[in-house]
């Protein structure tokens, strides 16, 4: 079996319930307290108390725009807006450019009912339905919902909106840059809030090195190794003492490192319940096909 795994949030909260997990000894680990507790707070409604798990990466879903291509069509407008993908006038400017989703039903509708001013993690069928709706209103104006064609398309220019995970978008920017044919790609938190996605470390029940474990979960936690990891995947760690040994450009990049008002609208998408999640494979599958 494995010693340690890394689950996301929603992961471990369904299989925590199911006994999956350890309970970490945090005595255990001497560098627990280099953890940012604001984060830890916020990764406590996948996991109360974070008694199974400790904080690993974390990042958000947000807009990958071509800011040229953007502006061209739409003027001096504010890029860091869900209005681009959700409101259907503006959306419809940008069809020939090219708007592409992410295909994740539980992750764009719970960014779509936070737009709509709902509870992100409503089970709601009414506030399903709301949703729904207007999500289906912009979807004419899309030129796709994939997962794995966003990077290449934004870098390439090939599309010029995209709702995708902050790492993604921002090697999109990587990309075109080193491509050196003059696209640009800036990644934004919206400005009316998104999800912040969290990846833990866990230790199994029925671990067989749990002694390792802990080691390798407190080496993880020394402040130069979580620096060294969020300079490498420029993904955040939720490790507060890492912060004066992370690179400055990864630091004051506020698509990783969120400061603020744009900190404090993120939220979690919590597990849904099995019969919620049928609900929302067919109103995704309606949103998909335009019926």
């Amino acid at each position: 079996g494995y010693d340690v795994v890394v689950p996301t949030g929603s992961f471990l909260e369904r299989q925590a319930k199911a006994g999956i997990y350890a309970q970490i000894d945090k005595d255990s680990l001497s560098n627990y307290n280099n953890i940012d507790k604001a984060m830890a707070g916020k990764m406590a409604l996948h996991d109360p108390g974070n008694k199974h798990s400790v904080p690993y990466t974390w990042g958000t879903i947000g807009l990958g725009v071509n800011p040229d291509m953007v502006k061209a069509r739409l003027g001096d407008i504010e890029l860091n807006s869900l209005d681009l993908i959700f409101k259907p006038e503006v959306a419809a400017k940008l069809a020939d450019c090219g708007i592409g989703i992410l295909d994740s039903p539980a992750e764009v509708m719970s960014i779509a009912l936070n737009y709509a001013g709902l509870d992100p993690n409503s089970e709601s069928s009414k506030d399903l339905s709301a949703a729904k709706s207007m999500i289906k209103k912009a979807r004419p104006h899309y030129k796709y919902f994939d997962s794995s064609r966003l990077i290449a398309d934004l870098a390439n220019g090939d599309i010029c909106v995209a709702l995708g995970y902050n790492g993604d978008m921002l090697q999109a920017n990587s990309r075109a840059s080193e491509a050196g044919q003059g696209v640009k790609v800036e990644y934004l938190i919206p400005k009316e809030g998104t999800i912040a996605w969290f990846d833990m470390m866990a230790i199994p029940a029925d671990a067989p090195h749990k002694k390792e474990a802990y080691a390798f979960i407190n080496y993880i936690l020394k402040a130069e190794t979580g620096a060294g990891i969020s300079n490498y995947v420029y993904y955040a760690v939720a490790n507060e003492a890492a912060a004066k040994f992370v690179n400055k450009d990864i630091k004051s990049n506020i698509g990783i490192y969120p400061v603020g008002e744009t900190k404090e609208k993120l939220f979690s998408q919590l597990a849904h319940t099995s019969r919620f999640d049928r609900k929302l494979t067919r109103a995704w599958t309606q949103i998909k096909t335009g019926r």
